[in-house]
């Protein structure tokens, strides 16, 4: 649908690379965050979300899920929203 977003664990997984998904800065990363630390984040954050059982295109074996997030502005945006919610373990 239009102004929707989704948002994989791996973008925020401070365990990986950048060229293996990671979209957010090594500081504000987290080690390995789970579909429910992603849409305890976004809930956080005031945003409406529904959780997917899909997995990155990349990581089709993991099976992690994902989110979307309904967000009107830069995806940029909302994974630095996102990422500043969510919890270090």
């Amino acid at each position: 649908m239009k102004n929707e977003r989704i948002l994989y664990p791996c973008y925020f997984n401070a365990a990986l690379m950048r060229q293996e998904g990671r979209r957010v800065s090594r500081g504000r990363a987290v080690k390995e965050p789970t579909l429910a630390d992603l849409e305890k984040a976004a809930k956080k954050s005031g945003l409406v979300c529904r959780p997917e059982q899909k997995h990155h295109p990349s990581y089709w074996w993991k099976k992690e899920g994902r989110l979307v997030v309904t967000w009107d502005k830069s995806k940029e945006q909302l994974l630095k929203t996102v990422a500043s919610r969510l919890e270090r373990k």
